[in-house]
């Protein structure tokens, strides 16, 4: 095979398969195309134009996240009994209303309600949506599908971040009311793409069992829990490294954009080949374990940078950005392995919503954990976050045994008549 061809095909492997995962891929740059600009441009504006305190946005923010942790499981059920497909039209389309109401923010009050419909409309989406991808992709494929819809994600919201900069650059207030307006579009669009995806019908349901069968899944519980402690490998890159490389290390605070460029390249070039061999959850069990053990790496190299001259903290920083991306992309490939391969066909929605909602959880929690631990406690705090990191993923392939020794049991738990769920 020659170098052309070889690359070829490496280019091909980036392109969605024709078919629902493409459309998928389609509505996926959309929606997050949206988030980048929302993600941008909302606090600058919010503090900015409309003179918003920051604490009092972040505040709004976190309530809203809340709120939306609240309905993930309930709004996943609905997706089970009303079929995934319209569910999740409903759901992008009445994100896309919500979020249009970010352009017309004129208090915390406004905010904060807003903020709640948004991120509630954003938790039944993301049930829904992985409801969807378990009824229309064969188990096989699954993993590898979401493989490509996470590297259209980074493709997205790059996107949106670069609109997002010709607003902040304009700095004008009806410049941020358009691109709000914008996102909100784009939410509706990414929804609309949906009707190109088979309707669906729901799975029929046990008779007489639990409506909310995933709250008595002790297994699944513990995989949600594993996931939400991997899943702060993203606020580690967003919020306490751009400030450790600031405060605690000679390397140019520069670095840091560098740094989330290459992590960018990096998924959409590889997390569809690194996500290879998590098909089944024995495999997403070793990626997860992987995942803990290269992440604990990522976190003893970032402290060992501090107190080293510019060119080896620099050369240690990359090093441990590298080992970091890998870290991510084997977290992500084990995880959607295990939050299907673990779920019934019947309840997939309230079980992706249970595993959507460990991800709100964990993303909620980091960044106030790294910043106390990390950038108030130095080094050491590094290291303790990669020891939990190590334990986390150590933990996932008993966490897969103890479910198939149990899967007897809890498949007599749902067929138990219902009492107080």
């Amino acid at each position: 095979m020659t170098a052309g061809t070889r690359l070829r095909a490496a280019l091909a492997e980036l392109v969605p398969p024709a078919g629902v995962v493409r459309v998928i891929s389609v509505s996926n740059l959309a929606k997050t195309t949206a988030h980048g600009i929302i993600m941008s441009v909302s606090v600058l504006y919010f503090t900015g134009s409309l003179g918003l305190a920051a604490a009092q946005v972040g505040l709004a923010l976190t309530i809203g996240a809340l709120a939306g942790m609240v309905v993930a499981v309930p709004a996943g059920h609905a997706a089970d009994l009303l079929g995934p497909r319209n569910a999740t039209v409903i759901a992008l389309c009445a994100l896309g209303v919500t979020a249009c109401g970010y352009a017309f923010v004129g208090s915390f009050a406004w905010l904060t309600v807003t903020a709640c419909l948004v991120l509630m409309g954003e938790s039944a989406t993301d049930a829904s949506r992985g409801t969807l991808v378990a009824a229309v992709v064969p188990p096989e494929d699954r993993v590898r599908a979401w493989s490509y819809f996470r590297s259209i994600a980074n493709i997205g919201v790059s996107a949106g971040a670069v609109l997002g900069g010709v607003g902040l650059y304009l700095d004008s207030r009806t410049g941020y009311v358009v691109l709000l307006l914008l996102a909100g579009v784009l939410f509706a669009v990414a929804g609309l793409c949906y009707l190109r995806v088979p309707s669906v019908e729901p799975v029929a349901q046990p008779a007489g069992g639990p409506r909310l069968r995933v709250l008595r899944d002790r297994p699944y519980a513990v995989f949600a829990l594993i996931n939400a402690v991997l899943i702060m490998n993203g606020p580690l890159l967003t919020v306490a490294l751009p400030l450790w490389i600031a405060r605690r290390t000679a390397a140019p605070s520069s670095l840091f954009s560098a740094l989330l460029v290459l992590n960018t390249v990096c998924v959409v070039l590889l997390q569809v080949r690194v996500s290879k061999g998590a098909e089944k959850p024995d495999g997403g069990a070793k990626s997860l374990r992987r995942a803990g053990f290269v992440l604990a790496v990522t976190c003893g190299l970032y402290a060992f940078a501090a107190g080293l001259p510019v060119w080896a903290a620099v050369v240690v920083l990359v090093s441990g950005a590298l080992a970091h991306v890998l870290g991510e992309m084997l977290h992500s490939a084990g995880a959607w392995s295990l939050a299907y391969g673990l779920a019934p066909d019947h309840a997939q929605g309230q079980y992706q919503g249970l595993f959507g909602m460990s991800t709100q959880l964990g993303s909620t929690v980091a960044p106030f954990a790294v910043t106390v631990l990390i950038i108030g406690g130095g080094a050491p705090g590094w290291l303790v976050f990669g020891a939990v990191m190590l334990l986390a993923g150590l933990a996932a392939p008993a966490v897969v045994r103890w479910a198939g020794a149990t899967a007897a049991d809890r498949a007599a738990v749902a067929a138990a008549p219902a009492t107080d769920n």
